[in-house]
């Protein structure tokens, strides 16, 4: 048997059967851990308020809940990839409930970056195993089994402006503790997922001692075409994220300022992008089986750049309608981009993973900083037309190689 046959064995799921009630437990986890992590840029609005924190501080809030949970998500990916740990998805969760707890509680600014420090790890913690189990019960639908998993997180995201409007405008900073209840459900079922990712390790079916001590045995090194891939498509989903986060933390300030709308009436017009891209992350996948996951990317990037453009300067009947639009586009490639770069590396699920929704993605919180202390030096309308620009990187993405190349490269000693 060839090296390259031990990898495919090992590595491969289009063998086994896809395995829907895991995914959709996933999913459903995933919504849990990111709905959490929502609840930090929902209680933006309250602490401006309340605590009278400056844009800036508010940028280095997300800045500590994204770099805690990014830089540290390719960490846990590598050593899962090399000793898969099944019962640290329900052991993250219990990490996220302390920092939650912690937040609802926070007398001042340097005990909520603490909190959400802690918000962070267990995020983390959570992200690389259940990208694993995701792929592990994918069988042959890669994109649509990502797709499934990722659904759950963007929507737990875009419910940070529900939860400001309908919680947090009215019980205030304690009203996190509510969120308790969604941890302990968490926590629930990945306890179940846990027992099923664990049989599978036991049965020999995927990450046995012996499959893995062969295909590291027989792993052939990664090509330098791969290598400047992979460091190309997370420049990309760092551009993407830049903006998503520009929007997720300020849009809300500038449509308060410019177009002189509540707090409440504000976050409906961002829970619109957040929840349109929910919609974009569930078609994405089915959407990159048939027609290619590099042709996605690039539709999701470059198709969304004259409208995020020109979305500083509609009037405010046109937002809703844009608003949707791009949402749906830009981030119908969360979970292709994932897919795409396991794909490239199929023997570093874990890290890959990690380095694509972690550290790339998560590299957005430093856009948070920027754009605040920007925001803070001139106005949140020229921070919103300096966002508009971002996508338009996406036309890099025919840099990267296609679909029938990344396996070519993938299959050659």
């Amino acid at each position: 048997m060839s090296a390259t046959t031990k990898i495919k064995n090992t590595s491969a799921p289009d063998k086994m059967p896809t395995v829907y009630g895991i995914l959709f437990a996933m999913s459903a986890s995933h919504l849990m851990n990111d709905s959490i992590q929502s609840v930090v840029p929902a209680m933006n609005p309250i602490f401006e308020q309340t605590l009278n924190l400056s844009f800036a501080q508010i940028g280095w809030i997300a800045f500590v809940l994204n770099m805690t949970a990014s830089v540290m998500q390719p960490v846990f990916g590598y050593f899962a990839d090399k000793r898969p740990t099944p019962f640290m998805l329900p052991i993250g969760m219990f990490m996220s409930m302390l920092g939650l707890i912690g937040f609802a509680l926070s007398p001042n600014f340097y005990v909520i970056l603490l909190s959400v420090f802690f918000i962070g790890i267990g995020s983390a913690v959570f992200h690389p195993e259940g990208s694993r189990v995701a792929y592990m019960a994918a069988g042959p639908k890669r994109g649509l089994a990502q797709s499934i998993y990722q659904v759950g997180g963007n929507f737990g995201q875009s419910l940070a402006p529900v939860f400001t409007a309908f919680i947090f405008v009215s019980l205030g900073q304690k009203g996190a503790l509510l969120f308790t209840i969604v941890t302990i459900t968490g926590i629930i079922i990945l306890l179940y997922v846990s027992k099923w990712y664990k049989g599978q390790i036991q049965d020999g079916m995927r990450f046995s001692k012996k499959n893995r001590a062969e295909a590291q045995e027989s792993v052939v090194p990664v090509h330098k075409k791969i290598k400047i891939a992979i460091g190309l498509l997370i420049f990309l989903v760092f551009a993407r994220s830049f903006y998503v986060a520009g929007i997720n933390n300020f849009y809300q300030f500038y449509l308060i300022e410019d177009y002189g709308l509540t707090v409440k009436h504000a976050q409906l017009y961002v829970f619109i992008f957040m929840f349109a891209g929910v919609l974009g992350t569930f078609f994405g996948g089915p959407m990159a089986d048939r027609f290619g996951r590099r042709n996605v990317i690039f539709l999701s990037m470059a198709g969304a750049a004259p409208l995020t453009i020109i979305l500083p300067f509609v009037p405010l009947s046109w937002i809703i309608p844009i608003f949707f639009v791009i949402g749906f586009i830009i981030l119908s490639s969360f979970s292709v981009v994932v897919v795409y770069a396991q794909e490239m590396l199929p023997s570093k699920v874990g890290m890959v993973s990690g380095l694509i929704v972690g550290l790339a993605f998560g590299m957005g919180a430093v856009g948070a900083v920027l754009l605040g202390t920007l925001a803070d030096m001139y106005s949140m309308r020229f921070v919103m037309i300096l966002c508009g620009m971002l996508p338009i990187v996406g036309i890099l993405t025919w840099l990267l190689p296609s679909d029938d190349k990344v396996r070519e490269l993938t299959s050659a000693e």
